[in-house]
């Protein structure tokens, strides 16, 4: 006798799910032609940067051939020995001095000024301090080294003096009974540390300002308080904003011209006595020098080292920034 279940008939394969519907990004023509020019504008840049960088490799040969090797580990210039010897390690050493100390000088503010705008000031009180902030940006560098030659310079040396007494058993802060104080790469570092501070603090501000409003409200919620909240989630969301914001200010410090020529007396040595009078970095020197028609190669050459120095600087601060949790959103496609 058939049963129901002989009477049913067999089940088929099940049905298969539904395609999505493919979304086709189909630019209009304005979309089409903006995209190309954009590309244009980007291409362009990158072409104009290695044009430079062939331009002072090109013109630099000469001198590079000349000191061979010895350019990076020689300090004195000699250009009427026979042979010449010059070498950019004296200048190099001045220049990662003075960018050094310019960025733990301005490294500590510009978290602190960035965290008051983004956290503490309110809405009005940031529109004006974020306008300040970019303001200082836009100073010449002449007025800051004018400043520091003709104010800074002498009011520093008790400060410096203090420092050697009290902190001569570090080397660095070593200084001789008579030396003289001024025109020292810390008094070059504190006033290339004020050209700094807007950098640093404009790109910190902007990564602290990207913090997700739902974690800092979570975490008040859960009874912390703002200082807690902000140890919480919004340093560490900002990490790599605030490395990165610190290599391109040190970037910015490492090329710096006008003010360090007016600040150091660009004679190259090889020296951790940052507290004495003495000193030069690569921009600087070239400054100084730039009148000079016998030295025109060779300061190439020291252009060509700075130009590479600067730009490895800046792409490992790029790389910092979008590998961070705060620059994944921005960096992606």
């Amino acid at each position: 006798m058939p049963t129901l279940a002989d009477e049913a008939p067999a089940a088929g394969p099940p049905a298969p799910p539904p395609r999505p519907r493919p979304v086709v990004d189909r630019p209009t023509r304005p979309d089409r032609l903006f995209s190309r020019v954009t590309t244009a504008a980007a291409g362009a840049m990158f072409a104009l940067l290695f044009l430079i960088g062939f331009f002072l490799l090109l013109r630099a040969a000469p001198a590079l051939e000349t000191a061979g090797w010895g350019f990076f580990t020689t300090v004195n210039w000699q250009l009427n020995a026979d042979p010449p010897v010059f070498g950019v390690l004296g200048m190099l050493s001045g220049t990662v001095i003075v960018g050094t100390i310019a960025c733990v000088f301005a490294l500590p503010v510009s978290v602190l000024a960035a965290l008051f705008i983004t956290e503490y000031a309110s809405p009005r009180l940031r529109t004006t301090l974020t306008g300040v902030v970019d303001l200082l940006a836009a100073i010449p560098s002449l007025l800051y080294g004018l400043w520091g030659m003709t104010f800074l310079n002498e009011r520093i040396v008790p400060l410096s003096r203090w420092i050697g007494d009290n902190l001569g058993w570090i080397p660095i802060f070593d200084t001789a009974p008579e030396a003289e104080l001024t025109g020292s790469m810390f008094i070059a570092g504190l006033v290339v540390s004020l050209m700094v501070m807007p950098i640093t603090t404009s790109i910190m501000r902007e990564v602290f300002a990207q913090t997700p409003p739902g974690e800092k409200e979570a975490a008040l919620a859960l009874g912390g308080t703002r200082w807690g909240m902000i140890r919480s989630v919004v340093l560490p969301f900002g990490r790599g904003g605030v490395i990165g914001g610190s290599m391109l200010g040190l970037g910015r410090a490492l090329g710096e011209t006008i003010a360090v020529k007016l600040l150091l007396p660009q004679v190259p040595i090889l020296s951790a006595d940052i507290m004495q009078d003495g000193g030069s970095t690569i921009a600087g020197f070239i400054a100084a020098n730039a009148g000079t028609p016998d030295l025109a190669e060779e300061l190439l050459a020291c252009g060509l080292v700075l130009f590479v120095f600067t730009i490895v600087i800046n792409l490992a601060a790029a790389a910092i920034i979008a590998r961070s949790r705060s620059g994944a959103d921005v960096e992606a496609p």
